[in-house]
């Protein structure tokens, strides 16, 4: 049985069958769950200052509701605040650095990314395999 799980997630509707099953890998307790949710940066594009929208506040908005939901999701399934993570970046290092830092001894994600491109590839959870410390599960989705 694992210590210390990862459970990248994209909070998307395939989010809880990932939890679940990294739930059941630690026995259902969800003290050794560690959650984190990544929002990649909006590119800023020169002369954005002429558009209606802040790329700046945008990013903020959207770091600030994943990690509402992400915290939301963590005390449905008993996951203390202190092991949830909404975190700007490049998904596969930063869940990889997590992982690192909390010791983890397995990383738990979705076989495919939520849109575009990442539903045909499953590209974070392929990257993150390559460089990983530890064990990744990937759990089947969509």
């Amino acid at each position: 049985m694992y210590s210390k799980v990862i459970v990248a997630v994209d909070l998307s509707d395939e989010t809880d069958k990932v939890l679940s099953r990294a739930l059941e890998l630690v026995g259902s307790q969800a003290d050794k769950l560690v959650l984190i949710h990544v929002v990649e940066p909006v590119p800023a594009v020169w002369g954005m200052e002429s558009y209606a929208v802040d790329p700046i506040n945008l990013q903020q908005q959207i770091l600030d509701g994943s990690a509402t939901r992400l915290q939301e999701l963590g005390a449905k399934h008993g996951i203390d605040n202190a092991n949830v993570h909404a975190v700007l970046g490049s998904p596969a290092p930063e869940i990889r650095n997590l992982a690192k830092s909390q010791q983890a001894d397995a990383i738990v994600i979705g076989s495919h990314g939520n849109s575009g491109w990442k539903l045909m590839l499953g590209s974070t959870a392929n990257k993150l395999l390559h460089g990983a410390t530890c064990d990744v599960l990937t759990v089947h989705v969509g």
